[in-house]
């Protein structure tokens, strides 16, 4: 192995402030690599292909905690749902009540993140601020008991401009402190704030996350 993980690993958590959750991305890169952030003590790794992480699942250690980060097809959720630590993107009622019913049959409660679309792409996934106001209102959620709602997720304008940036991480974070006292007042679990990924993770961390997912800054170029 020419890249040394561990290395980035360390220099990453540096950087980060107690508390905040890092989920080391590591889609596109071989086990090898995972394994080296494991021996320095990493245990959330985030994957967005079913194949690839049933794959991974089978071969590395149990204590992983699995978080499945990218864009998931209702039809993909029974393949991950006997495993998954964390459902981070969902963005609909559909796949909400999927997850519930995948992760009934095993008897879990799978935990999963609402995402967010406030970036100004158009091929950003998620929900805008009003339709995740209309999905919590209409409260078909409170009753799907295998699903546990831990917070928020979004992903920033890919851009450099920082003040965008910013202004859209603090967006997210005013509308998590709404939703907290208007729906989860009473739910501790209720607390992710997950934004942040290689490139703003330091801003992102300014702006209140609670979690954030970084790929490239550790395990160098996605080997495809």
């Amino acid at each position: 192995m020419d890249y040394d993980v561990a290395g980035k690993l360390r220099e990453v958590k540096s950087n980060i402030p107690e508390g905040v959750t890092l989920v080391a991305v590591s889609k596109f890169h071989p086990n090898e690599y995972i394994e080296a952030a494991y021996a320095e003590g990493q245990r959330v790794f985030g994957e967005s292909h079913e194949q690839e992480l049933s794959k991974k699942y089978d071969t590395l250690p149990k204590d992983i905690q699995w978080h499945f980060i990218g864009h998931l097809q209702t039809n993909k959720v029974k393949y991950i749902a006997p495993y998954i630590s964390m459902v981070d993107a969902v963005d609909s009622l559909k796949l909400l009540k999927e997850i519930n019913k995948q992760a009934a049959k095993h008897d879990r409660v799978i935990d999963v993140l609402l995402e967010l679309h406030i970036a100004q792409e158009a091929t950003k996934y998620g929900l805008t601020i009003d339709d995740c106001r209309q999905l919590l209102d209409d409260g078909e959620w409170r009753n799907l008991n295998n699903v546990r709602i831990c917070g928020l997720m979004m992903m920033a304008s890919n851009t450099d401009d920082e003040n965008l940036i910013r202004s859209e991480f603090m967006q997210a974070a005013d509308f998590f402190d709404e939703v907290k006292a208007k729906y989860f007042a009473d739910s501790a679990a209720f607390c992710q704030r997950s934004w942040g990924m290689s490139h703003d993770y330091k801003i992102a961390v300014e702006c209140r996350s609670t979690m954030v997912r970084v790929g490239t800054t550790i395990f160098g170029p996605r080997v495809y």
